[in-house]
């Protein structure tokens, strides 16, 4: 298809012509003048795309699967923190705050946490939220990396890349990993009947929080989203909440016996 000028009757079939006389008087500026404005007659219309969390059998059965400390910490920094795949191929070693307290090194955060910053990386990695944020880490996550840490000074000693993951058993050494390749393989080694991506591990992650009683609030700052709505896409009730949920709601019959008894 070559660019340039339609003839007049392709552009009828593209397009709906419309002037600015049939706008209310608010729409139509302070000049008042008449403008003309084009309305497209087709809409690209894209199917729905099915969205889900990743089970927590299922990211249980890739972590079992891992052979070494650092693929099971890539497990949990997205099931059990919620990060993306950029935002954990991006974390820094001096991202990471183990410490009770970290006042010491220049961090008012109490806890274990982990700063997700926007930033531009070297293997192009890099956070979609243009804002930064902590992510705390529980006690599982913190062994996790102490294992990690032991592992890498192991075969990489002291120095090399300041990329918190990095290729430890294949050349070149110290190279970030693929997170997504990673799950790949752990499925396959795992026997999970789907294909489990990073991202549903970040929504379960999300969920699990929700079903642990978390408000909205709480679930969105832990992703690390701009809004309580944004988080709405990584909520997904638990089976057994949602039917707990019906069972809670009152039959007619009892909710006759009430009105009787009023």
């Amino acid at each position: 298809m070559s660019a340039g000028e339609a003839q007049r009757g392709v552009l009828g079939q593209i397009y709906e012509l419309a002037d600015s006389r049939d706008l209310p008087a608010e729409a139509t500026g302070e000049d008042g003048g008449l403008f003309y404005r084009l309305r497209p007659v087709h809409q690209l219309r894209e199917p729905a795309t099915d969205v889900d969390r990743a089970a927590d059998t299922e990211l249980v059965a890739m972590f079992t699967a891992c052979r070494n400390a650092r693929d099971r910490l890539v497990v949990l920094l997205l099931g059990r923190v919620g990060l993306r795949r950029g935002q954990a191929a991006g974390l820094r070693r001096s991202d990471i705050h183990l410490l009770p307290d970290s006042r010491a090194l220049g961090c008012d955060c109490p806890g274990a946490h982990l700063h997700v910053r926007r930033r531009e990386n070297s293997n192009g990695a890099w956070s979609k939220s243009r804002r930064a944020w902590v992510a705390p880490l529980d006690f599982l996550t913190v062994s996790a990396f102490d294992l990690y840490y032991e592992e890498r000074h192991r075969l990489l000693g002291p120095g090399g890349s300041d990329f918190l993951l990095v290729n430890l058993f294949r050349a070149p050494l110290g190279a970030p990993e693929a997170i997504g390749e990673l799950f790949g393989r752990l499925g396959m080694r795992a026997g999970l009947a789907r294909k489990v991506g990073p991202h549903m591990a970040r929504r379960a992650f999300g969920s699990n929080v929700a079903d642990a009683g978390g408000s909205p609030d709480e679930v969105q700052a832990l992703l690390g989203q701009r809004s309580v709505d944004s988080s709405g896409p990584y909520r997904f009730p638990d089976p057994g909440r949602m039917r707990a949920a019906v069972e809670r709601v009152p039959t007619p019959r009892a909710l006759g016996a009430r009105e009787g008894d009023q």
